[in-house]
């Protein structure tokens, strides 16, 4: 029979400990982030998610991903949509739920910059204030995109084409968590 009672003092710093640790893991303060396609999105998807992107509704700055722009190479849908998907999100200034695009993207801490083609990082660099190369304004939340989106989100796109993972801290931040919670009901 288990004695339910108080938790050893040591037993509760390490559970603080890994609460701690996974919400710093979770992002840290101040850290980058970038949007970019989700592996495992289908091709019908990323292509409406990117049409929608560089459209009008919703303003991407997609000169970069044209034939002559610097991130053009390699020319896949999945590249393509990585760099109009971190321009919207950028743009939102990394605003939850800016990154879904009804399922065909995530966000990731790691940089995916390459050669000369450079994901912006900040409103300032995806052009929000009028950086030179710039090709549109802030993108507009009043499209019609299903409701509770924001906008940022392609309309008529089935979400379920995306394989369901969820970033690596966000996993992470979940496992700890459970750990803990396990932990302290074992003891309790």
């Amino acid at each position: 029979m288990r004695r339910r009672g108080r938790l050893p003092a040591a037993l509760w710093l390490v559970a603080l400990t890994l609460a701690a640790l996974s919400l710093a893991l979770a992002r840290p303060a101040g850290a980058a982030a970038w949007c970019i396609a989700r592996s495992g999105a289908s091709d019908k998807a990323l292509q409406s998610a990117l049409d929608y992107a560089c459209g009008p509704a919703g303003g991407a700055d997609c000169a970069p991903i044209q034939a002559s722009g610097l991130c053009y190479l390699p020319n896949t849908l999945a590249a393509h949509a990585s760099y109009a998907f971190n321009s919207i999100f950028q743009r939102s200034r990394a605003a939850p739920g800016a990154c879904d695009f009804a399922g065909t993207a995530t966000v990731t801490l790691t940089d995916p910059s390459y050669g000369s083609c450079t994901y912006p990082s900040s409103p300032s660099t995806a052009g929000l204030s009028g950086t030179p190369g710039s090709t549109s304004s802030t993108p507009s939340t009043t499209s019609k995109s299903p409701p509770g989106t924001g906008g940022l989100s392609p309309p008529d796109v089935d979400s379920t084409d995306s394989n369901g993972e969820a970033p690596a801290a966000a996993s992470f931040s979940s496992i700890a968590l459970s750990c803990f919670m396990y932990m302290i009901l074992q003891l309790w």
